[in-house]
């Protein structure tokens, strides 16, 4: 008996990671065909299922590299990309400064947001914790 029940846990707990890699075959057709109406022409995105349950595909557009999410249903939720902070607008530059003074930035991403419009996503290592602060191109945190 319970070399059954091990036997179970395992299968399922195998199942279940499977489950986390690329899901080239199991991607719904409307969330394949809302990614090509929103970039026309990319026909080779790696999928993923992220933490939330939703698709989400990398490709890349004249070398540089993209995410997008899409909900179960086709419908978009996000494109981001990382970019350097050097290439941060200068407004967000000296929001940071003043308000963060010398933390360490960890990574930038500029955000394409169905809910929250364009976006910059800084990321910060504070006291050996991960913080994200998102700015607009205005300098504006959200």
């Amino acid at each position: 008996m319970k070399r059954k029940t091990f036997v179970l846990v395992f299968l399922s707990i195998i199942t279940f990671f499977s489950c986390l890699n690329t899901v080239e075959g199991q991607t719904p057709k409307s969330v394949k065909e809302a990614f090509q109406a929103k970039y026309p022409g990319e026909n080779d995105p790696d999928w993923e299922i992220d933490a939330h349950g939703n698709f989400e595909s990398h490709f890349k557009i004249d070398g540089i590299k993209y995410r997008a999410d899409f909900a179960p249903n086709g419908n978009w939720i996000e494109t981001e990309t990382s970019i350097d902070k050097k290439d941060l607008p200068k407004a967000i530059k000296e929001a940071i400064k003043k308000n963060y003074g010398n933390e360490k930035i960890t990574e930038v991403e500029k955000v394409d947001s169905a809910t929250k419009g364009e976006f910059y996503d800084v990321e910060f290592k504070k006291k050996g914790k991960n913080m994200d602060i998102e700015y607009r191109a205005s300098g504006v945190e959200l």
